[in-house]
C-alpha cells in the first residue's frame, strides 16, 4: 500500500438476496462483488473494464455507500500504517484483538461511517453517471443543479453561490449564458458537462466516473475526456473510470483492474496490459479491439460459452468454463490476485507464466 493511497479497498462484498417460495424465504444471492481488493493512489485515474454484468458499476457505487456492502472494507483517506494495523487485528487468532479490531475500524471504515461522519465524507466523493439525461432533475435550472451540493454541504454562504456556480460552469466550458436553462435545452456533452461541473461543485478528491462517454458521439466523447484529462491534472482528482471501452481506458487510465464475474483478474500500468496481458480473459478482451487497418491482421480469441451465473459461480477460477488453457487446479482451486512481478502488476491465474 502506497503512502499516496487514497482509497483502500479490501475483500469488499455486495451480494444481492434472491427470494423464492410462498413465504419469500432467502434461498440464494446474487454474488455482483465478491471478494475485491482494490487500491487507488491520489491524482491516479484507475479503468476498470470487463463485460457487461461482471459488477463495474456495482463495484465503484458500493466504493461509494450509494450501495451497501455486503462484507469487506473501505478505508479512505487513511492512514496506511494505521490502515495495515487494523488489518493485522481483524485477522488476529486472538478473539480479543479481533474485537478491538473491529472498534478501529468503525472509525475508519467507509462502510461504517454515519451521521456527521458520513456527511462529511461525502464532500470528498462524487460521481458522474452514464446518462446525463436520467442524472440531472429535468424540473431544475442549471443553477440549481449545480448548486445543490453547494447548499447540501454548506459550502457557500447563500449570496455567493450563484458566483460559484459560474465559476464552475466556466471550467467545464459553458458560459453564464447556461445559467437558467433546463437539461432538455442542451446537447449531451453539454448534459455531461453540466454533471461534471455539479461533481466538482465540493472540490472532491475521488470522482467515479461510470462510463461517463458511452452515450455520447465519438467526437464528443473525445471533448470530454480531454476536459476529463485536464481537470485531474488541475486538481490532482482520483478517477475510478469504468467502461468497456479499451480504447477510451487506455487513453485515460494509469492503471487499469480487469474485472469478471464479481472479482479482480488482473491489475497493472495501462501500457504493460495492452503490450503483455497475463490474464486469459485480458488477452481475450484485447484482441477484440477492433484493428482500423484492413491489411493488418491480428489472432481474435473467441470465448466459447456463455457468461456463469452470478448466482452459482463455477468452483475454482470463474472463468475456467471459458478459458482455453484451463487444467484440473483451475476446476478445483480459486487462484489469488498475487503479484506478477516487480512493476506493480497483478493476475489470479494459475498458468499466467505458461500462457
Amino acid at each position: 500500500m502506497s503512502p499516496e493511497t487514497l482509497v483502500d479497498v479490501r475483500s469488499l462484498k455486495k451480494y444481492y438476496p434472491v427470494t423464492g417460495g410462498v413465504f419469500r424465504r432467502h434461498v440464494a444471492d446474487v454474488r455482483a462483488v465478491d471478494g475485491v481488493d482494490l487500491a487507488l493512489g491520489r491524482g491516479e485515474c484507475l479503468g476498470l473494464v470487463g463485460e457487461s454484468g461482471c459488477g463495474k458499476t456495482t463495484l465503484g457505487k458500493t466504493i461509494l455507500r450509494l450501495h451497501r456492502a455486503t462484507d469487506g472494507r473501505i478505508y479512505f483517506g487513511q492512514d496506511p500504517a494505521a490502515v495495515e494495523r487494523v488489518e493485522a487485528m481483524l485477522g488476529a487468532a486472538e478473539p480479543s484483538e479481533r474485537a478491538r479490531g473491529r472498534a478501529l475500524a468503525r472509525t475508519m471504515d467507509l462502510n461504517r461511517l454515519n451521521g456527521r461522519a458520513l456527511l462529511a465524507l461525502r464532500q470528498k466523493i462524487q460521481v458522474v453517471f452514464q446518462d446525463p439525461t436520467n442524472s440531472l432533475d429535468p424540473r431544475m435550472l442549471v443553477r440549481d443543479i449545480v448548486a445543490e451540493p453547494l447548499a447540501a454541504q454548506r459550502l457557500v454562504k447563500a449570496r455567493d453561490i450563484e458566483g460559484r456556480v459560474l465559476e464552475l460552469l466556466a471550467i467545464v466550458g459553458l458560459t453564464p449564458d447556461h445559467l437558467l436553462r433546463y437539461p432538455h435545452e442542451f446537447s449531451g456533452g453539454q448534459r455531461q458537462r453540466i454533471a461534471i461541473a455539479r461533481a466538482l461543485a465540493t472540490s472532491p478528491e475521488f470522482i467515479l466516473m461510470d462510463e461517463p462517454t458511452s452515450a455520447l458521439d465519438v467526437s464528443v466523447q473525445a471533448q470530454i475526456l480531454n476536459l476529463l484529462k485536464r481537470l485531474q491534472a488541475e486538481f490532482h482528482l482520483a478517477y475510478l473510470f469504468v467502461t468497456h471501452h479499451l480504447l477510451v481506458v487506455k487513453y485515460i487510465s494509469n492503471r487499469i483492474a480487469v474485472m469478471y464475474l464479481g472479482k479482480i483478474v488482473e491489475t497493472g500500468p495501462t501500457a504493460q496490459i495492452f503490450e503483455r496481458p497475463l490474464h486469459p480473459y485480458t488477452r481475450a478482451l484485447l484482441s477484440a479491439i477492433p484493428v482500423p487497418d484492413p491489411a493488418t491482421r491480428r489472432e481474435k480469441i473467441i470465448l466459447t460459452g456463455d457468461v456463469p451465473n452470478p448466482i452459482d459461480p463455477p468452483a475454482g477460477c470463474r472463468f475456467h468454463p471459458r478459458c482455453p488453457h484451463a487444467r484440473e487446479i483451475c476446476r478445483t482451486v480459486e487462484p489469488a490476485l498475487l503479484a506478477a512481478d516487480g512493476s506493480g502488476r497483478s493476475v489470479a491465474c494459475h498458468r499466467w507464466r505458461e500462457i
